[in-house]
């Protein structure tokens, strides 16, 4: 029986089309675009004209742009820096999170969710947003500098915890969550010892041998990324750390960069899908107090995640322009809060209200972390002249 390809096609076209419009019209109003793709999410998707009507697949598109992102992360990072940076910042990082885990509790605590659903909310309101944190960094910046490796460590060792706390909620028993984390930390160095020979002895040689024909370059680097990306899934952990593990692997060969440059657009593509999928997700009909809640948290969740993360580098002693810069890219909620919250909800463990509390937080964080750094920091999505920088 043939396939109705019709109503994706549809609804790619109303995507495409709105996001365009509402970019223009943000532009014009000295806007972020950004959040012109999550508004598109809002007035086209289920809750609203309801043109998509059901956004999961669009969902599972803009997650490519998130895999495609930490690829090009790893494709521009030397294995050896990689380690040297995890040594850096993984105090930084396992310090701020166990600060943010403490101040959501107490404030989930203070709300009257149980305490099961407070710390739950917590552990999913620690982390900071990868995507947004490097979407938002100039390429120059992320790739050549200081500030760009610092940011790049924290987000990665963060991600690494996400995904442990994600494999915790879908089991049963401390002994088994024991066993959980090693298995995925046999799994994770499994998949990078596969990768770096896989690179050694299959990649490189096939470079060697067609580098002249650049699509063929391209093809293969990209079905690299998917490849370790989809293993790494069915492995139990993410297509993040899977895609991750692929650039870093490939690092080393000489076409990295250019590969970088050629896959941008098409990252950029995805992650117009993602940010529209974060408003398509936001249903205004199921607001209650925890909604409201969530609102007011997100903004306070800003401010403390800035000071939280202030601290923690001026001991590292980093410069005072960069700890201000860096603690106002980190100061949102992550996209992982949204798969806490999901595993959790999975499993029975996590409220209606508690739910909500987390999906409003986080995308408050997402709005108002967007704001400050789009209008204060070069970006290159600023509609400030002197700051806008690719």
């Amino acid at each position: 029986m043939p396939i109705d390809l019709a109503p994706f096609i549809f609804e790619l076209c109303a995507i495409i089309i709105s996001a365009a419009i509402l970019g223009t019209l943000f532009l014009y109003a000295s806007q972020p675009i950004i959040l012109a793709y999550i508004a598109a999410g809002i007035i086209i998707g289920p809750y609203g004209l309801n043109l998509v009507p059901h956004p999961e697949h669009i969902t599972q598109f803009g997650n490519i742009g998130v895999i495609l992102l930490l690829f090009l992360i790893g494709l521009n990072l030397q294995p050896n820096k990689l380690l040297n940076l995890f040594k850096e910042s993984a105090i930084i990082t396992l310090g701020t999170c166990a600060f943010f885990f403490t101040a959501a509790l107490l404030f989930s605590l203070a709300i009257q969710l149980s305490l099961l659903d407070a710390v739950i909310c917590a552990a999913a309101l620690m982390f900071s947003s990868t995507v947004i944190g490097l979407k938002l960094i100039p390429t120059t910046t992320l790739h050549h500098q200081r500030m760009g490796e610092v940011i790049t460590s924290i987000l990665l060792v963060q991600d690494i915890i996400a995904i442990t706390v994600i494999i915790f909620l879908n089991m049963d028993g401390g002994n088994a969550i024991l066993i959980g984390f090693l298995l995925m930390l046999g799994k994770f160095v499994a998949i990078c010892t596969l990768a770096f020979i896989g690179v050694r002895y299959i990649i490189l040689p096939l470079f060697q041998r067609f580098d002249v024909i650049q699509e063929y370059s391209f093809l293969t680097t990209l079905a690299w990324c998917f490849f370790w990306a989809e293993l790494s899934h069915q492995m139990g952990l993410s297509y993040e750390s899977g895609a991750f593990i692929a650039g870093i692997s490939i690092a080393t060969s000489r076409v990295s960069q250019a590969i970088s440059v050629h896959l941008k657009p098409l990252r950029e593509f995805f992650l117009i899908l993602f940010f529209f999928a974060i408003g398509a997700r936001m249903d205004f009909s199921d607001w209650n107090t925890y909604t409201f809640f969530g609102l007011a948290f997100g903004g306070l969740l800003v401010v403390i995640k800035y000071w939280g993360f202030s601290i923690a580098l001026k001991i590292a002693k980093e410069k005072p322009t960069m700890q201000h810069e860096l603690s106002a890219r980190l100061s949102q909620a992550s996209e992982f809060s949204f798969l806490v919250a999901y595993a959790a909800m999975s499993s029975g463990l996590l409220s209606v209200e508690a739910t909500l509390f987390i999906q409003m937080a986080t995308i408050t964080t997402f709005i108002i972390s967007t704001y400050w750094v789009v209008n204060r920091f070069p970006t290159p999505i600023s509609t400030i002249n002197k700051l806008r920088k690719d």
